[in-house]
């Protein structure tokens, strides 16, 4: 494990104590169960059925899939994320430790999500081609999966040196405050979080281009069936069939089994 990896794991666990409070604001009911679900019914999924959650944190994703009647497994590197959501959900969902570059076969599933720009904190293709190989092998045939990736634009407004935002939740208070691209390359950004209740948190992101994900995708026998560009306005989600990297924020992919 090298030093950015032991870090993302050591940072995501002093960050579980104040995941749920410093994110409130993300409506993950309105994001995946009223915009991303109906979506991608268009393009052939289906369900409700079983659902393997990587990347899982705190379980936010669970709540809109649950109330659709899926069947929820989630995991994630770090244990104390895990613990919250078994706190959150108990025996509603089956939980496990794992990490998504070197993820068991938990069984066949017929939707794999990792959402939340959680593929931007693997740093380098071969992680990003290992993740890939997890989703294939824990993907029904007529499976999907779905995962998004920040966009350039987001990392150069979100990450800039000069961005910095204050949450405020339950009496408590934190800052996030980018530390711009940390090589001339502008492939990886960095981000400190401090505050209230916990020591600061340094987190590390990398951009991948979309030529980058599908080359990873068909190195693992899938196929990219959509890519949707993302952005909010009037804090509404706003999805394109014609992605731009610099005016949305997300990538959101559809992949499958190659037929």
């Amino acid at each position: 494990m090298n030093e950015d990896q032991a870090s993302a794991l050591e940072a995501y666990e002093a960050y579980a104590e104040i995941y749920d409070d410093f994110h409130h604001r993300n409506d993950y009911e309105q994001w995946i169960g009223e915009f991303l679900l109906p979506k991608f019914l268009g393009y052939g999924l289906k369900g409700p059925g079983l659902a393997l959650d990587i990347a899982c944190g705190t379980g936010r994703a669970f709540a809109p899939l649950l109330k659709r009647g899926w069947e929820i497994w989630g995991c994630d590197v770090s244990p104390s994320m895990v613990e919250i959501a078994r706190r959150n959900y108990g025996d509603r969902v089956r939980l496990s430790v794992a990490d998504m570059r070197r993820l068991p076969t938990l069984g066949k599933f017929d939707l794999v999500l990792i959402m939340n720009d959680a593929v931007n904190h693997l740093l380098t293709e071969d992680d990003l081609r290992q993740t890939m190989a997890g989703i294939a092998a824990n993907l029904q045939p007529d499976g999907f999966a779905i995962f998004d990736c920040n966009t350039k634009g987001l990392f150069d407004k979100v990450f800039d040196a000069s961005t910095s935002h204050t949450v405020e939740r339950g009496g408590r208070r934190w800052t996030w405050q980018g530390l711009g691209w940390s090589d001339s390359s502008e492939r990886t950004c960095r981000v400190r979080i401090s505050g209230d209740s916990i020591d600061p948190i340094l987190i590390a992101e990398r951009y991948f281009s979309q030529r980058e994900v599908e080359e990873a995708l068909t190195a693992n026998g899938l196929v990219c069936r959509a890519v949707l560009g993302q952005r909010e306005s009037d804090g509404s989600v706003l999805l394109s069939e014609r992605p731009d990297e610099e005016r949305d924020e997300k990538m959101i992919y559809l992949t499958s089994h190659k037929e």
